[in-house]
């Protein structure tokens, strides 16, 4: 990734906010707030739920963060390991739905809508309560996390005994030099002090409710994008085949009189808004006859693609068929993801399933799911 969009990826997840907008992080010692929250599992709990844990740790997570997600295999595991010995686990999600913009869901491949929790939780099977806080945030302003994840460990009188990170590590795939998490929850099953009791949280801010005017804002910004298209030639389309670029890149084939390309056109445009900044790019190919160029430019128009969008410089459909893809048998729309150096990952004749191809992208090594 580059360094500028790196730093812009940052400002978003973080989240430098106004001090306005922050919310209150309950304070070491505070009894736990009771809630009545659903779960993705269809029950719903409160924390009578959990009233025979000697230790109670909430985690509150999200599916979109790529620090949440960073952390999900080692709350999965902590789970495990203290399963039987009086410790209970539970996420809660603390986000607005509404107020998440495309952009910044460019290292996963679902928001925070409680149907999506439901599939994140599946996919990754969740041995853990994961609740859903997103429609009224109440419980989530009475904890007061400040980003994704932030875990709040309670005695078993239900005193909070540490708030912060899990440890100090993002990434899975270093060796923490720290467990705060586990460390406090040792202490309190021994009978212990927590040894350290607070500590510094990094990850996505929380998307409260008041942050949904950066919906209306992306919108306005996204409308002022300029939509041109070119026309390209046979060669020039097995050059984007090619793929020399340092991105994976997503092609689609489509046209104006194709119903099923129209009515999928925008999860493109949702997608290139969603991994622009990653190493990422969305191409669309044209198939309307070139005569047809500004009928083909009105819809992208339209459609707000600010995408880089050609259209065949030939009739002859047949050439366009073999430049993009042999085994490519004609019928539209044609969808291709292909990983810099031109190998085809993905070739999809007809409409794609938008949830799976956001999850290819995400989940192939050159764009990632971790900063």
């Amino acid at each position: 990734m580059k360094l500028a969009a790196l730093l812009t990826s940052l400002l978003f997840f973080t989240g430098f906010t106004h001090p306005a907008d922050e919310h209150p992080t309950l304070a070491i010692g505070a009894s736990a707030p009771d809630f009545s929250l659903p779960g993705v599992d269809g029950k719903t709990y409160t924390l009578a739920s959990f009233k025979d844990a000697q230790v109670l740790v909430i985690v509150f997570s999200c599916n979109h963060c790529p620090t949440a997600q960073a952390y999900e295999d080692r709350l999965i595991q902590l789970t495990k390991d203290y399963q039987g010995k009086g410790v209970a686990v539970l996420a809660i999600m603390p986000n607005d739905p509404l107020s998440i913009r495309l952009d910044e869901l460019g290292y996963t491949d679902m928001g925070d809508s409680f149907e999506e929790m439901k599939r994140r939780a599946a996919d990754k099977k969740y041995n853990f309560p994961y609740l859903y806080d997103g429609k009224t945030e109440e419980i989530s302003r009475k904890y007061g996390p400040i980003a994704t994840p932030h875990a709040f460990i309670f005695d078993k009188n239900r005193k909070l005994r540490y708030s912060g990170r899990i440890d100090d590590v993002e990434k899975p795939t270093k060796t923490p030099h720290s467990l705060d998490a586990r460390n406090a929850i040792d202490a309190l099953l021994s009978g212990k002090e927590v040894p350290v009791a607070t500590t510094k949280v990094f990850g996505c801010s929380i998307k409260w409710a008041e942050k949904s005017d950066w919906i209306d804002k992306a919108k306005e910004e996204w409308a002022k994008e300029p939509v041109k298209l070119d026309t390209i030639t046979a060669d020039g389309i097995k050059d984007l085949i090619r793929n020399h670029s340092d991105k994976l890149r997503l092609i689609n084939v489509w046209a104006t009189w194709c119903g099923p390309c129209v009515a999928e056109f925008p999860d493109f445009v949702d997608m290139n808004r969603m991994y622009r900044r990653r190493d990422f790019e969305f191409i669309s190919i044209s198939a309307d006859e070139p005569a047809k160029m500004g009928k083909a430019l009105q819809f992208l128009q339209k459609s707000q693609a600010s995408n880089t969008n050609y259209i065949f410089n030939l009739d002859d459909k047949y050439k366009l068929i073999e430049a993009v893809d042999p085994k490519w048998q004609g019928a539209l729309p044609y969808t291709l993801l292909i990983e810099p150096g031109g190998k085809i990952v993905y070739s999809k004749e007809g409409p794609v399933d938008a949830a799976a191809m956001k999850k290819a992208i995400v989940d192939d090594p050159a764009v990632g799911r971790y900063y």
